[in-house]
């Protein structure tokens, strides 16, 4: 519900700003009284494809109803076994009743994975919230936070870069106010930076190793090399940047992807512990790194795009649970031309890019595969 009320008033705010530019195109049309020059003509059509991503944010509504619907049926049920339960206090001692409880949370906790998760079947046109700094850099939010927190971070530049801004909300990221600056101890490489429950994740500049810089005591918690990978623009992605190192969310948990020499420059995709940086897993997914655009993660599944200027696409999938891969045909509207960030947050659904100096925002359509077999 948290996501969900995040998701819907960023494309509220969206949706007003819409409403005045229909207001001005219905007023033109009315004027024009049954005729219009050519010129006019073209000037309405430029007009209206501003509003062509309107239509997937209503689309994303209605995903957003449907899955509303879901949950509330699994409530229901959740509280007809709660009361189930209530009754039965007496005959039950409390070792009982706790074990009870707990495969009810497990219920609740598998179903919100179930609705949560699916393969990416489609990426909306561009939003762009701000067009601020230079051609690269990187923005985002917390994905742990709750939605009561809009905080953002804003890191201009690939190298060598050690101011981090941290603005209150994503309103005051628009408006460029009310923010504050964190100057990180060591300077960082490339833009695969992640914000993950109050802590900043990066790379050190010059190095393979892993930062985790804490926000709020302003200090670095741990630090770890990642054995074996490159950097230094040793296996970048196509773009370079010193990109050799990209640090990811999903709704599993922390990620990392880079490649090693022993991986013959393919990309490596590998699970981290957030509080000691070790790898707990790595997977070889076979596909080139200098060949790939930008890549993402969404419920364990590692998305490609084959390039980071126009005409890009989402081209290859690599899904950790089965360590097997597939070639996609997703179309992404690289508006701006020039990707150098691009970031998945579950809490919200939607994609983070830094597009030639625009913080630019993508819905995603997720496709739910629900299995309700050994449910109780």
């Amino acid at each position: 519900m948290e996501v969900l009320e995040l998701r819907t008033y960023r494309d509220l705010q969206y949706v007003r700003g819409m409403e005045t530019l229909m207001r001005s195109l219905d007023a033109r049309l009315r004027a024009a009284d049954g005729s219009l020059s050519a010129k006019s003509f073209q000037e309405l059509k430029d007009r209206m494809t501003e509003l062509l991503p309107l239509s997937s944010v209503l689309e994303q509504y209605k995903a957003d109803t449907r899955t509303i619907v879901r949950l509330r049926e699994e409530v229901r049920n959740l509280s007809g076994s709660l009361a189930a339960i209530q009754e039965e206090m007496g005959a039950y001692g409390y070792e009982d009743l706790q074990q009870r409880v707990m495969a009810l949370e497990a219920r609740l906790h598998a179903c919100a994975q179930k609705l949560g998760c699916g393969k990416l079947t489609g990426v909306s046109n561009p939003i762009t919230v701000r067009a601020m700094g230079s051609r690269f850099g990187s923005w985002m939010t917390d994905t742990m936070a709750p939605s009561a927190d809009s905080r953002v971070w804003y890191m201009d530049g690939y190298y060598k870069g050690r101011r981090v801004l941290e603005f209150r909300t994503l309103g005051d990221f628009i408006k460029g106010q009310n923010f504050i600056q964190h100057l990180l101890p060591q300077p960082w490489a490339g833009t695969g930076h992640v914000v993950y429950n109050g802590s900043l994740f990066y790379n050190k500049y010059q190095s393979n190793v892993v930062v985790k810089y804490h926000f709020r005591s302003r200090s670095v918690l741990v630090q770890r090399s990642l054995p074996g990978a490159g950097y230094n623009n040793t296996f970048p992605y196509s773009w370079g940047g010193f990109s050799d190192m990209d640090f990811m969310v999903d709704e599993s948990g922390l990620w990392a992807v880079y490649t090693t020499n022993q991986n013959a420059g393919n990309i490596v995709v590998s699970r981290l512990d957030p509080h000691t940086l070790e790898v707990m897993r790595s997977w070889d997914t076979g596909y080139p790194k200098r060949s790939a655009g930008e890549a993402f993660m969404i419920c364990g599944v590692l998305y490609v795009t084959n390039s980071h200027l126009a005409g890009a696409k989402v081209y290859f999938a690599y899904f950790t649970n089965t360590s097997s891969y597939e070639y996609t045909d997703v179309p992404f509207h690289n508006q701006y031309s020039h990707i150098s960030m691009l970031d998945y947050n579950p809490r919200e659904r939607a994609l983070y890019t830094w597009n030639n100096g625009h913080q630019v925002l993508y819905n995603v359509t997720l496709f739910h595969v629900i299995s309700t077999s050994g449910d109780p």
